[in-house]
């Protein structure tokens, strides 16, 4: 009977010190960004990476795994409907992909509201750049020009694409963009090499990383206009969007166009879990990205790399999509016929 009694208790205890063991301890998580190893949003996934793990409980080791195409819509499918929601497989993916939605592109198969939004490293405003040995000097030019520059794009919901149609409904410009490039550093090279003429893509990206330095330095290429709500300090002599809206008198339904697309930019850089993850793990994920984002070995890291932080958590990004995904018909359907759709 003693025996027994002890046998009970040995059990007991084990299976208490099982039931404590965290569940991520052992394990191996794996971050799907949904670009080409080098890009700007790839930087700041593996930084997070880096830093993650020391706030989850049990430290598992998270790997990158780079899924690029289509403006990372092909990672977001993947992480939305073949991963496994069982907490170990999330996304880094392009913050505008509820334009597809919206538009209702049969691509598409997630769901912008049923994301797990764990959180976003920053937000981000946006640009336009152009070669400066084009005739396009300024907005005004693109307006008045008989033929439309050429800006390269990887799909329809990368910034490289939406902004400029964004600026044709808002400005009256018009351009030429072709798409079908992996990643934004090929729009890059096709810049260098005379394919295109422009590309619109983020502040942070253009003063992050080269070759962005070396044409700053030597004159390559100039910006013509940026979309936050006041000009940054590094772009004193670039209009905003909204500056030239009312340059331009855009209509109200312009402007309401403008207020739900550029949201993409509050949406920053999500790192999101597909649905059915459990509640817990979630909780988990989401503390451990806003602890992560704001330790100071996390900062100065990204000091280093010359990546601005501004943190956005799980819940913020929760409110935003619901609020994005209800626009009203008329501006879905605007944003519908942007899209080609």
């Amino acid at each position: 009977m003693k025996k027994t009694a002890w046998v009970l208790l040995f059990f007991l205890w084990a299976s208490g010190l099982w039931a404590q063991t965290p569940f991520y301890q052992g394990k191996t998580m794996v971050m799907i960004v949904g670009t080409k190893p080098g890009d700007v949003y790839d930087t700041y996934a593996r930084l997070l990476a880096e830093h993650m793990p020391r706030y989850i409980p049990g430290n598992p080791n998270i790997i990158v795994q780079n899924m690029p195409g289509a403006a990372s819509l092909i990672g977001a499918n993947y992480v939305y409907s073949v991963a496994k929601p069982d907490g170990l497989t999330i996304g880094a993916i392009y913050p505008a992909l509820y334009f597809d939605q919206l538009s209702k592109k049969s691509e598409v198969k997630f769901d912008w509201v049923k994301w797990n939004w764990i959180g976003s490293t920053v937000k981000s405003n946006h640009l336009l750049y152009m070669r400066a040995d084009t005739p396009y000097q300024s907005i005004d030019d693109v307006r008045k020009a008989s033929t439309p520059p050429r800006c390269g794009a990887t799909g329809t919901t990368s910034t490289a694409y939406y902004l400029p149609k964004l600026f044709e409904e808002t400005l009256g410009t018009k351009f030429n963009i072709v798409t079908g490039y992996q990643a934004g550093q090929e729009v890059d090279l096709a810049v260098e090499r005379g394919e295109v003429q422009c590309r619109a893509f983020t502040i942070i990206g253009y003063f992050a990383r080269e070759p962005f330095v070396s044409w700053r330095a030597r004159g390559f290429v100039r910006v013509l206009v940026q979309t936050g709500a006041e000009r940054d300090e590094r772009l004193r002599d670039v209009p905003t969007i909204y500056e030239l809206m009312d340059r331009y008198k855009a209509t109200d339904d312009a402007r309401r166009l403008a207020k739900v697309m550029l949201a993409a930019g509050d949406f920053g850089r999500p790192i999101v879990a597909p649905p059915g993850v459990p509640a817990d793990r979630v909780n988990i994920l989401r503390e451990a990205f806003d602890k992560a984002a704001k330790d100071p070995q996390f900062v100065a890291d990204a000091k280093k790399r010359s990546l601005e932080m501004d943190p956005s958590s799980g819940e913020e990004l929760s409110a935003l999509a619901k609020e994005v995904m209800s626009a009203p018909p008329e501006i879905v359907a605007k944003i519908t016929g942007l899209l080609g759709k």
